[in-house]
C-alpha cells in the first residue's frame, strides 16, 4: 500500500517537492513563503509523465518537450530554479490578473497559487500541442482559475487585459508594443531578454510608454517563435571532427570566418587583467559591462570537444565574449592564483592583432572593476523611433519595436 500524507499525495512525491523547495531556499531562488508554498503544492512530475519523477524534482533540470528539424529546442518545462526565480521578480499577489507568454501548465499553476481564487491566469503558447498539454495538466490538478489560450504570444490576449504582472518564459530578442500597453500602469513585466547574444530575465515596471528594470537574473530559455522570432546566427569558424567553434551573431558584424579560422590556428597569445573573481562569483555583471564598452563582441560557442583538444581555453553553453577586429580575435577567460577560491580574470588573442586585441578586452575589465564592479547595470526599454537625446547614455540596442539601453547609473 502506498503511505499517502493528508492530502492524498503520495508521500514519495511531497518528499521529492519538499527537497526540491529546501534547494531552491537554499539557492535563493525561493524567498518569500507564498513562493515556496506554492512550490511546495504543485505536482508538476504530472506536466513530464514521461520523465523520470525524481529528475522532473531537480532544481536545475529543465525537461524538453519538443524540439524543431533543426533539434533546436523550442518548448521545455523549465527547471524550478529558473521559475522561481521569475515569479520571485515577479511579485505576484492575491487577486491580480496575471498574462503568461509561454506556456506548459507548471509554471501557469504555480501563478494560480499565488494570485489565489479571486485571481485570474492566462497562459498562452503559439503551439497547439503545448497548450493541449497544460490544458491536460490543469485539469489533473484541478486549477480553475486559469485560461489556456493557443496564440502567437507577439499580440499577448487582449481580451483579458489589462494584467497587473505578464511573465515572458520564452527567449525575446524585442518587446512587442502590446506587452506593453496590455500592462497596467506601475505593473511588472518579467522577461528572459536578449540583448547582444546575452540573455537576461529581467523584471520592468512599466512607466507609461518606458520600462525601467527593477532587477534582472542570468538565464536561458528556449527562443520565442512566430511573429516575434529572432533567433541569432552561428558563423561558423571551425568544424572538424565534431570540434565545432563558432559566434553568435545576434547584430554583430558579419565575421571573416575564414580568417579567424586561420587565426585559430595560430600560436594563442594572452594578456592578464590582476582582476580576480571569487570562485561563486559570477560574472554576469561584467559581461554587460563589456558589451556596453565595446562594439564588436559576440559570443564564442565551442564544443568540449574543441576544449579538451586545446583549441580554445575557455567554453561556455552561454557563450564567451569575443572580440573580434578584422581577421584577429581575442576572449576571455581565466587562470588560478595563489588563493585556491579566486581566479585572475584575462584574455587569449588569436590573429596578426591578437595581443593587441587581447589587451583592449583586458583594459575593459580593468575598467570594470576599478569604476563599475560595485554597481549594477540599469536597462531601460523606449519605443522604435525614440531620439538618442531621450535615452541614458550607454549602449543601444535597437530592435524592431524597441530601443533597448544599458546604462551605468
Amino acid at each position: 500500500m502506498t503511505t499517502e500524507n493528508s492530502d492524498k499525495t503520495p508521500a514519495s512525491e511531497q518528499e521529492l517537492r519538499d527537497t526540491m523547495v529546501q534547494q531552491l531556499i537554499e539557492l535563493g531562488a525561493a524567498r518569500s513563503p507564498r513562493v515556496v508554498a506554492a512550490f511546495r503544492s504543485v505536482p508538476r512530475h504530472l506536466a513530464a509523465p514521461d520523465e523520470d519523477m525524481a529528475k522532473v524534482y531537480e532544481p536545475e533540470q529543465a525537461a524538453i518537450t519538443k524540439t524543431d528539424a533543426n533539434g533546436t529546442h523550442i518548448s521545455s518545462v523549465s527547471a524550478p530554479r529558473i521559475q522561481a526565480m521569475q515569479i520571485e521578480q515577479a511579485d505576484v499577489q492575491p487577486g491580480m490578473s496575471v498574462l503568461e507568454i509561454g506556456s506548459g501548465g507548471v509554471n501557469a499553476a504555480y501563478l494560480a497559487e499565488l494570485v489565489g481564487e479571486q485571481g485570474h491566469v492566462v497562459t498562452m503558447d503559439i503551439d497547439a500541442d503545448v497548450t493541449s498539454r497544460a490544458k491536460e495538466f490543469l485539469k489533473a490538478t484541478a486549477y480553475r482559475n486559469v485560461t489556456v489560450i493557443t496564440a502567437d504570444g507577439e499580440n499577448g490576449v487582449p481580451a483579458h487585459a489589462p494584467y497587473d504582472r505578464i511573465i515572458v518564459t520564452v527567449q525575446a530578442a524585442d518587446i512587442p508594443p502590446a506587452w506593453i500597453h496590455q500592462l497596467t500602469e506601475g505593473g511588472r513585466l518579467v522577461v528572459p531578454l536578449r540583448m547582444r547574444g546575452m540573455t537576461r530575465t529581467i523584471a520592468f515596471v512599466r512607466d507609461g510608454e518606458r520600462l525601467v528594470s527593477d532587477g534582472f537574473e542570468l538565464c536561458g530559455f528556449v527562443p520565442m517563435q512566430g511573429a516575434g522570432e529572432n533567433r541569432m546566427r552561428l558563423a561558423l569558424i571551425h568544424d572538424t571532427e565534431g570540434e565545432e567553434i563558432a559566434l553568435r551573431l545576434d547584430g554583430h558584424p558579419e565575421p571573416d570566418t575564414e580568417a579567424l579560422g586561420a587565426a585559430l590556428q595560430a600560436p594563442r597569445t594572452t594578456a592578464w587583467s590582476g582582476v580576480t573573481l571569487a570562485g561563486d562569483e559570477s560574472n554576469e555583471q561584467l559581461d554587460l559591462w563589456l558589451t556596453t564598452a565595446l562594439d564588436n563582441l559576440p559570443l564564442m560557442a565551442a564544443k568540449p570537444e574543441a576544449r579538451q583538444r586545446g583549441l580554445v581555453a575557455s567554453a561556455s553553453p552561454l557563450g564567451v565574449p569575443t572580440l573580434v577586429d578584422g581577421s584577429s580575435f581575442a576572449y576571455r577567460t581565466v587562470r588560478p592564483t595563489d588563493d585556491p577560491d579566486r581566479f585572475e580574470l584575462g584574455a587569449i588573442g588569436h590573429g596578426p592583432e591578437g595581443q593587441k586585441v587581447a589587451e583592449l578586452l583586458v583594459e575593459e575589465i580593468q575598467a570594470w572593476d576599478s569604476d563599475r564592479r560595485d554597481h549594477r547595470a540599469h536597462i531601460e526599454v523606449y519605443p522604435a523611433g525614440t531620439p538618442d537625446d531621450q535615452l541614458p547614455a550607454g549602449r543601444i540596442i535597437d530592435r524592431p519595436h524597441t530601443r533597448v539601453t544599458i546604462s551605468w547609473p
